[in-house]
């Protein structure tokens, strides 16, 4: 079905335009979902910085979830904004801005960050069993291995991604051994649960290229004392 290339291929073509396809009504499902509900267990919620998922953002700091959002690219010292509800100074919709958040949003490194109930990743298509693709570049990889790592993405956290119904596939995706699965797909009109659970249990750093470790700082050794 799938030729060699393709899963290259189909990222790179295709990562901008899905963008335009998610819609805000596909928070809508999600945010009925028990967990995510008021008193559910999705307290802190983990976030791509992608527009497609910026009304998931909103939804979250609305709700009064502490929210954690990668920086792009992971390109900070400290790769992940703090989102608190209780702290903001700006309104849930700026907050949930990208750009404002690089402006006004702490960072911090795992070391000081909560276990995450609940994680929102993008994707260019998934499938019915959580299989999915991302844009290429692999950061969202990195991200749940960093954070499985540290202990803060286990078996009890819930991955999901939000989708337009013309991003969902039926039959197989091509997977790499590094690659994680979703556990549920929330599209506007209904949440998909898949199975059985694939995610990370650590960052294999042998698959990194020495410009990918260069590009991202807490990847990089400590220098000597």
């Amino acid at each position: 079905m799938f030729g060699p290339g393709w899963k290259r291929q189909a990222r790179s073509s295709h990562a901008s335009a899905v963008t335009s396809l998610t819609l805000p009504d596909q928070t809508r499902p999600l945010t009925a979902w028990p967990t995510w509900a008021c008193g559910g267990d999705a307290r802190v919620v983990k976030a791509v910085p992608d527009r497609a998922q910026y009304p998931v953002r909103v939804r979250a700091l609305r709700a009064g979830k502490l929210l954690y959002m990668a920086v792009p690219r992971l390109a900070q010292a400290r790769p992940f904004y703090v989102l608190d509800p209780g702290k903001l100074t700006v309104g849930p919709e700026q907050a949930a801005d990208t750009a404002t958040a690089a402006r006004l949003a702490p960072t911090a490194d795992v070391a000081v960050m909560r276990p995450v109930d609940l994680v929102v990743c993008g994707s260019v298509a998934v499938n019915r069993a959580g299989a999915r693709l991302g844009k290429g570049a692999g950061y969202s990889d990195i991200e749940m291995a960093i954070l499985a790592e540290a202990g803060l993405l286990t078996d009890k956290t819930t991955i999901a991604t939000t989708v337009h119904e013309l991003q969902l596939i039926e039959g197989e995706l091509p997977e790499e051994e590094h690659d994680f699965r979703v556990d549920l797909i929330i599209t506007p009109g209904t949440v998909i649960t898949c199975g059985p659970a694939r995610r990370p249990r650590a960052l294999d750093r042998g698959r990194l290229t020495q410009e990918q470790i260069a590009a991202i700082p807490s990847l990089r050794p400590e220098p000597p004392r």
